[in-house]
């Protein structure tokens, strides 16, 4: 039985067409070193002021894709498929995009976790499950569009629902 639901954002729900090798070029810039991938170790090795750096420079990048954004069509209709159940949202997505995003798409969820969280997908889950006070992950479903998306489901037991990303993407 589901007792809430679990969304991705970009893929899922959006895409957000963020420029990242520009991205991954001010992290070099400011990293002085040409190894920054993959960027989700990269950053969780950093002390917290470097991390806030390059946050920052992500955060400008998201903002600078947010006029390109495009809806993922199927995604938004499993979101307004389960409007009564709880939902949560987790993102590699920063908080200053993601509020701007859920405005801009009037999407509302009881939880939202955000890369300032964790950069682990698995932790992500496990903050959403805890905060929608679900005590079992068999309960939850989870909407993603990655095989990392899956694997993380897999890895705590939520069931999982695979969303086409690159399809009615308008």
């Amino acid at each position: 039985m589901i007792k809430a639901v679990i969304f991705d954002l970009d893929g899922t729900l959006i895409h957000l067409p963020v420029d990242y090798e520009k991205l991954f070029r001010k992290f070099r810039e400011i990293l002085k070193t040409e190894k920054v991938r993959p960027v989700t170790k990269t950053l969780t090795s950093l002390d917290e002021e470097t991390r806030k750096k390059l946050f920052e420079e992500w955060d400008k990048a998201e903002l600078e894709a947010l006029p390109k954004i495009r809806k993922n069509e199927n995604g938004l209709r499993l979101y307004q498929e389960y409007s009564s159940t709880p939902k949560a949202l987790v993102t590699m997505q920063g908080n200053v995009v993601l509020k701007k995003i859920l405005k801009t798409l009037k999407l509302s969820f009881k939880v939202t976790v955000t890369r300032e969280y964790s950069l682990d997908r698995i932790e992500q889950l496990k903050k959403a499950a805890e905060k929608l006070g679900v005590e079992t992950f068999e309960d939850i479903l989870f909407v993603g569009d990655t095989s990392n998306d899956k694997e993380a489901a897999e890895k705590l037991g939520c069931q999982f629902l695979k969303v086409k990303s690159n399809e009615n993407m308008v």
